[in-house]
């Protein structure tokens, strides 16, 4: 729709500089042409600005680099890892489960493996993957059933294991997301950061109406984020310690999240596992995987 108003009014704009109206006086031909051609541009300039925002003016460096270190590093991914996922009470009870998850980027694409066994014998298996423009499609094997689904939007906001993570959590797709904003710079800590907004466009899939990021910009790697979700305006908090490189490649191997007005909190912790797996496409079929159990090599 934009882009058809900017190409009528473009239209308009062309057939008045070539029209008889602006030869009425032969001594103004060439400034009545330089006009038209100056309004032909200005309209040009209106029509990129409304189908490609970004592509019409100067981009704005900072944000240029925030975006392409971001989405860099997850199209880097090629890890295993093994840990825990610990829910902790307002009261201090803690329950613990084992967390084994695996990533790579492919042409197509971020692929996602993660398992959730729980203190009995029930296990939470489930398969993410991200295309390169940030849709997600989640498949899941929940406890109680025999095979593994695709997972209906519906449940994406659902607690995993009744932590504060829920299933959605488990990609970072905000990177991709169309609408990014960089507002003004910000301490974290002691960390300089640059702090990022981005906002879900119209075919992305996803609970969360906004995710603000603090990324540090000395490793552009986020340190504290935040999420608000789109229907009741409710926030949740990561904040991500231990951050460490392991060849060449941040992370961190402790994740807190914190949902507000909910007592207490769920933390990730990384206790093992390799940055460089060499994972192939068969190593995220989830049917075989739910089936033998995940293990970090």
């Amino acid at each position: 729709m934009r882009a058809y108003i900017a190409m009528t009014f473009l239209r308009r704009v062309v057939m008045l500089s070539h029209s008889h109206k602006f030869g009425l006086y032969p001594q103004a031909t060439r400034a009545n042409r330089a006009f038209g051609m100056i309004q032909a541009s200005l309209a040009l300039l209106l029509l990129l600005s409304l189908v490609h925002p970004s592509r019409a003016f100067a981009a704005n460096p900072d944000l240029e680099t925030v975006l392409t270190g971001s989405r860099e590093r997850i199209e880097k991914f090629d890890y295993r890892m093994a840990g825990r996922l610990t829910r902790v009470e307002g009261n201090g009870k803690r329950t613990n489960y084992k967390f084994v998850a695996k990533a790579r980027w492919f042409p197509d694409g971020l692929r996602l493996f993660c398992e959730i066994s729980g203190p009995g014998s029930e296990k939470t298996s489930l398969l993410l993957h991200m295309s390169v423009s940030g849709h997600v499609t989640i498949e899941a094997a929940l406890p109680g059933e025999k095979s593994a689904s695709v997972l209906p939007f519906e449940r994406w906001n659902d607690p995993i294991a009744g932590t504060d993570f829920t299933y959605e959590d488990m990609v970072e797709s905000q990177f991709f997301w169309k609408n990014q904003d960089l507002l003004a710079p910000e301490k974290y800590g002691a960390r300089d950061c640059f702090v990022l907004k981005s906002k879900p466009g119209a075919q992305d899939r996803t609970y969360y109406g906004s995710v603000t990021s603090w990324i540090d910009r000395s490793i552009l790697f986020p340190v504290h984020v935040v999420k608000t979700l789109r229907e009741t305006g409710r926030q949740k908090e990561f904040i991500y310690y231990g951050l460490r490189q392991v060849g060449g490649a941040w992370s961190a191997n402790q994740v807190e999240a914190k949902v507000q007005g909910r007592p207490g909190s769920s933390i990730l912790v990384v206790e093992g596992g390799s940055g460089k797996a060499n994972l192939g496409r068969k190593d995220f079929d989830i049917s075989r995987s739910s089936a033998q159990g995940e293990n970090v090599k």
